[in-house]
């Protein structure tokens, strides 16, 4: 017997065991050992569970999986062992057994009804008969262990965020090198990235040119690697007469003022699309500004707590490309709006869903219909 398959018989007990006490000790789970399993292929396992003491049964297909299963896995090779699956036995279940499935690859396994378990807590498992499901949701992240590769590019960092800004406000079709061009980014980078987002299906290309762009699931997996609110990533403050003399304060900034300050946050979410009242101003503040004369001109207090006012430092200068001018104050692009309230606390999340909402149904009123128009554009 090979490394390989002792490892993957670790993960297939390992995984077993989590099943049984998931289920309790009314069932009972059999792996086949009458020899058909011999023409099986890869890590292919057929299981039977038992409720002890009634004729109820069900099988399991376990399809065990060492390395990582990304969405292109889940769509160029489950969904057709499925669907031969489907066509033998419509009463066998597929189920997908791995270390650590990402948030993108869970929602893409539900979406098909592909049942899944990784050891890190996240289990789906849908038998229609005998009638089970169990939702359970485990750790975001891959273990250090699992983590990617070194040379591949992730979804974390300044310029990956820089990236997905602008195929977010892009429309297809483009190639890498006008991405780079645009983004200012490295060729090398940007293909690096370009290959991680196929692999995740939030890009198709076709040869080397980017025909469509799944941005708000970019939007939703960007928001899944960055915390809006990292410490020292911003500072605190009061404002003792209330948030719409700030406001005001901020819309008779100077020029230059204007130009390395723009809102964000829920405040920015309100003009399109207003879940509730109230809640902190947020806006990112530029290098360039001096943070505490600024602080002095809106009439702001530092605070340790109960802070209703943040200004968040920029880590690049692309939060404020593309910013729009919303009653005389500069807002975010709703881009950046979406990214910066589904990686932020509390209701934050469901206030970026519903900016994420609003820019599908006016999508011609925020894209850009041709990276050209931006490249013929001067960069801030």
């Amino acid at each position: 017997m090979t490394g390989e398959e002792l490892n993957q018989d670790a993960l297939f007990e390992q995984g077993m065991a989590r099943l049984s006490e998931l289920l309790g000790p009314a069932w009972r789970i059999d792996r086949r050992t009458d020899g058909k399993e011999a023409h099986r292929s890869g890590g292919d396992i057929i299981v039977t569970m038992h409720a002890k003491g009634e004729s109820s049964y069900a099988h399991l297909l376990v399809d065990v999986k060492l390395a990582g299963v990304s969405p292109r896995i889940v769509e160029e090779t489950l969904l057709a062992k499925l669907d031969l699956l489907r066509q033998l036995n419509q009463y066998t279940t597929l189920l997908l057994l791995t270390p650590w499935l990402s948030r993108p690859t869970q929602r893409l396994l539900r979406k098909h009804d592909i049942s899944y378990m990784d050891l890190m807590g996240n289990v789906s498992l849908r038998i229609p008969r005998p009638a089970i499901v169990i939702h359970t949701e485990g750790a975001m992240r891959a273990p250090q262990a699992l983590a990617t590769e070194p040379r591949k590019a992730t979804l974390a960092g300044p310029k990956a965020g820089r990236l997905v800004r602008l195929l977010t406000d892009v429309r297809p079709p483009y190639r890498a090198g006008e991405l780079a061009q645009a983004s200012r980014l490295s060729l090398g980078y940007v293909s690096r990235l370009l290959d991680t987002l196929e692999d995740q299906l939030l890009i198709r290309r076709d040869g080397r040119v980017i025909t469509s762009v799944d941005w708000p699931n970019l939007l939703r997996t960007r928001a899944e690697r960055e915390a809006l609110l990292r410490k020292g990533s911003y500072v605190g403050l009061l404002a003792p007469n209330g948030i719409p003399s700030v406001i005001s304060r901020i819309r008779h900034l100077p020029p230059s003022g204007l130009s390395n300050i723009a809102v964000t946050g829920t405040h920015a979410a309100h003009t399109v699309a207003p879940l509730s009242a109230g809640g902190q101003l947020m806006a990112y503040v530029s290098p360039l500004l001096d943070e505490d004369d600024l602080v002095d001109e809106l009439g702001l207090i530092p605070v340790d707590e109960n802070a209703n006012v943040l200004l968040l430092r920029a880590r690049d200068r692309s939060v404020f490309e593309r910013t729009e001018t919303v009653k005389g104050i500069p807002h975010v692009a709703l881009s950046q709006v979406a990214l910066d309230c589904l990686a932020g606390p509390g209701r934050m999340p469901a206030e970026g869903e519903a900016v994420i909402e609003y820019m599908k149904d006016h999508q011609d009123l925020w894209q850009i219909s041709r990276i050209h128009d931006l490249l013929t554009t001067p960069q801030p």
